[in-house]
């Protein structure tokens, strides 16, 4: 593992939002779903693909408060352009898992 500066650690911009619609994503090499996450006023609502399905329906996720970084450039993935990379970790069987706060905190609060 290679260390990193605090400074290094600051230019990821990571943020609570809130999963706003949550749809099939069928046109996805593998299982996934199209998410719509709102960050609040001042970076609004960003698309991403995020391969949930084995732990979460798109019920599920819907209300849901996750984490993600905000300033990777846009992916094209098919035919969705991923505006964010929603956080989670690998369960026990290596399936997502998200990354969430707690208790419910503002929208497009910034970790630290």
């Amino acid at each position: 593992m290679t260390a990193i500066s605090f400074d290094d650690f600051l230019k990821v911009d990571i943020r609570v939002g809130i999963i706003r619609q949550a749809d099939p994503f069928p046109e996805a090499r593998k299982p996934a779903y199209k998410l719509w996450v709102d960050f609040g006023d001042d970076i609004g609502i960003k698309k991403s693909s995020a391969q949930l399905t084995a732990n979460y329906t798109p019920e599920m996720l819907v209300g849901r408060q996750v984490l993600a970084v905000v300033n990777f450039p846009p992916r094209q993935i098919g035919p969705v352009m991923s505006e964010v990379l929603v956080l989670g970790i690998p369960d026990a069987t290596g399936e997502v898992v998200l990354l969430a706060p707690e208790r419910e905190v503002p929208l497009g609060g910034r970790i630290y």
